[in-house]
């Protein structure tokens, strides 16, 4: 389920935005502070609150590393914080000096962008601190901007309703005209980047004032061209979205809307999971813990709401969670019980069970002596039933190796979604990650990969652009239902 653990009160105005690090949280506020808070007990760091803007705080965001915080705001700068000491460690001044209404940390952390009210955009080199470049789009306010997971792409969007796709030199990649009527609200990547023969594809999510929360895959063929194709609408929330956000692994996707409630998507079957209502007016931030099981939404009421993400979720406004139960113990498991298993979990006493109910119970004892489960059940063939097992029978030995064969057929044909198999190991994953290539393996089959394969992905045999492995808790929750509803 998904419960309210805390609520920050101490803005005195609206909530714009909100950031997680690794340890660190921030919110920032039209009363032009940013508060930090360590994220262990959610208590406020010493020497916050930051005030170094003369206006509205529209933005704020972490360095990959959380060493730094940028932060933008109307007085048309935006500022670096060292995290250490809260002190500013660089004033960034827009380019013709308007308000700056959004910024963008890359996850490398090489550069900075920030758009302003008068549609123009500025990349900055983030380790000097200087101006790169600069461009606009006329006529429009930029409200929107996020980095590729690769860092070298950036996204815009704009009141005017429009999706702009970008390159580190200001070249203007791809259009996505009309994307929302009424105007773009928020934009965010998906960490996952997808490769497959010449083409590389992302995910990019986008919401406005539509009412609309749009996923669309942004593909660059092999001859550098971009496209972008709109792969679902959600229309969970009945009122304009104002901010959306991916969560670590890319499986869920949170959005906050003018109707106060916060929405919690499975992003890849594009499926309402849960409903949030507890801010008392507009939801106007939302972001997930890049570390731990976390979601906060921030509000025009003021408040900041901290949500931690169980194993399950209640029905409250759209479909469960997938829910990840505790298996039956081998001592006295029903058949019923068993047949929730893989054959390759099940213990001694599930074997001996199995071979009663498949009236071989004269093998029982046989087995029993050596110390035979599933996994040694699926590995026997009629040579060691023959030389190890010692069963003479030339008929009870096929009969046998038969109903063997029909077990693995029945795993393979209607028992595991190929979705729950290692793409290496092609078993059911217990601890499901997502590698650089955007495809889930489990932990330990990637990390030995990783280890003697020279970094390559096994699924598309190109260079991994890091071996960063991030935790699949959504797939881990939906194997664990799968589990437990067979």
């Amino acid at each position: 389920m998904t419960s309210l653990i805390c609520t920050l009160q101490d803005h005195r105005d609206d909530v714009n935005w909100c950031a997680f690090s690794g340890k660190l949280f921030a919110s920032c506020s039209g009363d032009k502070t940013l508060r930090i808070y360590n994220t262990h007990d959610f208590s406020e760091l010493p020497f916050s609150p930051l005030t170094g803007h003369g206006y509205t705080v529209h933005c704020c965001c972490f360095t990959s590393c959380g060493q730094f915080l940028a932060s933008c705001s109307t007085d048309a700068t935006t500022l670096v914080w060292s995290m250490s000491t809260g002190e500013i460690e660089a004033v960034l001044e827009h380019p013709g000096r308007s308000p700056v209404r959004i910024c963008a940390l890359s996850p490398d952390s090489a550069h900075l962008v920030s758009g302003a009210s008068d549609g123009s955009l500025a990349l900055w080199d983030f380790p000097s601190k200087q101006l790169l470049r600069s461009g606009a789009v006329s006529d429009t306010t930029m409200v929107a901007c996020c980095f590729s997971p690769c860092s070298q792409l950036f996204m815009t969007g704009s009141t005017y309703g429009d999706l702009r796709l970008w390159d580190l030199d200001m070249n203007q990649l791809h259009a996505e005209k009309n994307a929302h009527d009424l105007g773009v609200t928020c934009c965010t990547f998906a960490p996952s980047i997808l490769s497959g023969g010449q083409s590389v594809q992302f995910c990019v999510a986008s919401c406005g004032q539509d009412s609309h929360l749009k996923i669309w895959a942004v593909n660059k063929s092999g001859y550098g061209g971009y496209k972008m194709q709109l792969l679902h609408t959600l229309t969970g929330q009945s009122a304009p979205v104002l901010c959306c956000a991916f969560s670590s692994d890319g499986q869920l996707l949170v959005s906050g809307s003018v109707d106060k409630t916060v929405a919690i998507y499975d992003a890849k079957n594009a499926i309402l999971l849960y409903t949030l209502n507890q801010h008392e007016r507009l939801v106007t931030a939302c972001c997930f813990s890049p570390t731990s099981p976390l979601i906060a939404t921030g509000s025009m009421d003021k408040t900041v709401n901290i949500w931690r993400l169980e194993d399950g979720c209640s029905d409250r406004g759209g479909k469960s969670l997938p829910e990840l139960s505790a298996l039956p113990s081998s001592e006295g498991r029903t058949s019923a019980g068993r047949s929730r298993l893989l054959v390759s979990d099940w213990s001694e006493g599930d074997v001996s069970a199995w071979l009663v109910e498949e009236g071989l119970e004269g093998l029982v004892d046989r087995f029993r002596a050596n110390n035979i489960d599933g996994t040694e059940l699926l590995s026997l063939t009629k040579e060691t039933l023959a030389s190890e097992l010692h069963i003479e029978s030339v008929g009870l030995r096929s009969k046998l190796q038969r109903k063997v064969e029909g077990l693995k057929s029945d795993s393979v044909c209607s028992g595991i979604p190929d979705e729950f198999l290692c793409p290496i190991t092609r078993e059911l994953m217990r601890e499901p990650v997502i590698a650089a290539d955007g495809y889930s393996y489990e932990r330990e089959a990637i990390e030995s990969w990783i280890n003697t394969k020279n970094r390559s992905s096994p699924m598309t045999n190109l260079p991994l652009l890091t071996t960063l492995l991030t935790p699949n808790h959504t797939l881990k929750m939906a194997i664990g239902r799968w589990q437990t509803s067979r």
